[in-house]
C-alpha cells in the first residue's frame, strides 16, 4: 500500500458489493474522485465485502464495470476488506490490551431487555454497560460456554463533533452513543470498525459519503481517537430524490448504472448530470470532465436533497451527442447495430451519424435511425403501397430514376436539386414525390432529409429498389 505525506489529499469510495452500483453511489464516487483530482491527490477504491451472506462476485464486477464506464479509475485499489481480517484482529487485540475495548457476554436477548427497560423509563434505548470495566467495579462471572462480543469503550462524557464539509458543525453527546460492538462472537469485525481501520491504514484525509452515514461518524471518530489516529475531514452529501419528491427508487430510474450504458447514455453526459445533482459552479449546466475537476469545491455542494430529472438527463445527453465527433459516434453505435443483426459497414456510418445526431437524445435512438441504412431492406407494407404508390406515383418515380441515373455527381445537393426540378416540371408538391420515393427506397413513410438519405444509400442501391417497383 502506497504511503503518502499528510499533505496529500486522499479520498476513497467504499461500496458494499451487495448489489449493483446505483446512482447515489455513483454520485458519491464522482464527488470523491473529483475532489482528489482537483487537489492532485489520490483516489482509493475499497470494496467493503464483510457482509459475506449478501456480497457476491457479480456485484463486485458490476461496481468495477460502472467505475470503468464512468472513467473514474482509482489510483489505488480495489482493496477488499475480507483480505484484511488479520489486520482487524491485530487492532482489536491491541485495543483489548489498551483497555479501549472489552469483552461483553450479554446475549442479544439480554441487550434487548436493557433497551426495553430504558424505553420504559423514557431514556434512549442502549446497552447498559454491564460488562464495561470501570475502576472499582466488579464484573459478573462469564457465562459458561458463551462466546463474547468485543465492544468499544466509548467516552461517556462530553460531545463528539466535527465541522462537516457540507452541512457545517455537527455534534453528538457521547452519553447518547452506545458502546459499539466491534467484533462478533465468532471474531469477525463489524462494519464501523473495519471502516475506521481502513481509513487509518490508507491515510484517508477526506471522506465524502451519503448523509445516511452521519450517525456513524461520531462512533468512527471516537474509535480513531482511541487508536491515536489522525482524523479525516468528513462531508455528508444529501440524498437524491425522485421526480415526485420521494426517495429515489427503481421506478424512478435507480437501477444499475450500467443500465444507462445499455439505454444509450454517454458516460460524459452521466458525469455532467450526476455532478449537477447537488453541486454547482455558478449557472453552468454543461461542462467537461476537465472543467469539473478544475472547478470542484465542497463549498459548492448543496445542503439540500437533489432531484432526479430524466428529461434533464436526456437534454444533457442530447447535447453531448450533438457536439460529438461523427466518427466517435459511429464507433459507439456500431456494436449496437451488430446487436440488432445489422451491418455497420453497409454504408458510410460516419455520414449517417452526421445526418441523425441533431435529433437524437440517446445512442439507442441513433441506432434506431441507423438501422434504416444498416438493417435489411423491408419493402413498404401493402397498405402504404396501395395508398401512395399508384400509377401516377410510379411514373414520377420512373422519371426520377432516369434522371438520377444520369447525375454526374451522387450527392445530397445534386439529389435535392433534381427533386426540386422534377416538382416544378410535373407541377406537384413535395409530398407527391417525397412520400413515394421514401416508401420505394426505404420502405418507410418518414425519414430524415430524403436527399441525404439517398446520397448515403448510394446510387446502385437506390436505383435497384426503384427498378423493383
Amino acid at each position: 500500500m502506497t504511503t503518502s505525506s499528510p499533505s496529500v489529499v486522499r479520498t476513497r469510495f467504499a461500496p458494499s458489493p451487495t448489489g449493483y452500483l446505483h446512482l447515489g453511489g455513483a454520485r458519491t464516487a464522482l464527488f470523491s474522485w473529483a475532489f482528489a483530482r482537483h487537489h492532485k491527490g489520490v483516489f482509493v477504491l475499497r470494496i467493503e465485502d464483510t457482509d459475506v451472506e449478501r456480497s457476491t462476485p457479480e456485484a463486485v464486477q458490476a461496481i468495477l464495470d460502472s467505475m470503468e464506464w464512468l472513467g473514474m479509475q482509482p489510483d489505488e485499489g480495489p482493496f477488499y476488506q475480507m483480505r484484511r481480517m488479520d489486520r482487524y484482529r491485530e487492532v482489536i487485540a491491541k485495543m483489548l490490551g489498551d483497555g479501549t475495548a472489552y469483552h461483553c457476554y450479554s446475549s442479544p436477548e439480554e441487550v434487548e431487555a436493557m433497551r426495553e427497560k430504558a424505553r420504559a423509563a423514557g431514556l434512549k434505548p442502549r446497552y447498559d454497560g454491564t460488562w464495561r470495566p470501570e475502576a472499582g467495579k466488579t464484573l459478573p462471572a462469564p457465562p459458561a460456554g458463551r462466546k463474547p462480543v468485543v465492544r468499544f469503550k466509548n467516552p461517556q462524557e462530553g460531545a463528539t463533533g466535527w465541522n462537516d464539509l457540507i452541512k457545517g458543525p455537527i455534534s453528538f453527546d457521547n452519553s447518547e452513543l452506545d458502546d459499539l460492538i466491534i467484533a462478533r462472537p465468532d471474531g469477525t469485525p463489524t462494519y464501523n470498525f473495519c471502516v475506521v481501520v481502513d481509513d487509518w491504514d490508507m491515510k484517508i484525509t477526506h471522506v465524502l459519503r451519503g448523509d445516511d452515514h452521519v450517525n456513524n461518524t461520531p462512533r468512527q471518530i471516537n474509535i480513531l481517537r482511541a487508536l491515536g489516529a489522525t482524523l479525516p475531514e468528513y462531508g455528508h452529501v444529501p440524498m437524491i430524490l425522485g421526480p415526485d419528491g420521494e426517495k429515489l427508487s427503481k421506478r424512478h430510474g435507480a437501477v444499475n448504472v450500467m443500465e444507462y450504458d445499455k439505454d444509450g447514455y454517454m458516460p460524459e453526459a452521466m458525469i455532467n448530470y450526476l455532478a449537477r445533482l447537488g453541486w454547482s459552479h455558478g449557472n453552468d449546466e454543461l461542462f467537461t470532465r476537465e472543467q469539473l475537476v478544475e472547478w470542484f469545491d465542497t463549498r459548492n455542494l448543496t445542503k439540500s436533497a437533489a432531484q432526479w430529472d430524466p428529461k434533464k438527463l436526456n437534454w444533457v445527453n442530447a447535447h453531448y451527442i450533438k457536439h460529438s465527433d461523427n466518427a466517435d459516434l459511429a464507433e459507439r453505435v456500431a456494436p449496437r447495430i451488430r446487436e440488432r443483426q445489422g451491418d455497420p459497414k453497409a454504408v458510410d456510418l460516419v455520414a449517417v451519424m452526421g445526418l441523425l445526431k441533431d435529433r437524437a437524445e440517446t445512442l439507442n435512438q441513433l441506432t434506431d435511425g441507423a438501422m434504416l441504412f444498416c438493417g435489411p431492406y423491408v419493402p413498404a407494407s401493402s397498405e402504404l403501397a396501395a395508398e401512395h404508390l399508384d400509377d401516377a406515383a410510379k411514373a414520377l418515380l420512373a422519371d426520377f430514376a432516369r434522371k438520377a441515373q444520369a447525375l454526374p455527381e451522387w450527392s445530397a445537393e445534386a439529389l435535392d436539386a433534381l427533386i426540386k426540378a422534377l416538382l416544378a416540371e410535373h407541377g406537384v408538391k413535395m409530398p407527391k414525390l417525397g412520400i413515394p420515393l421514401r416508401l420505394a427506397v426505404t420502405g418507410q413513410k418518414q425519414t430524415p432529409a430524403i436527399g441525404a438519405v439517398l446520397a448515403i444509400l448510394g446510387r446502385e442501391r437506390v436505383l435497384e429498389r426503384l427498378a423493383a417497383l
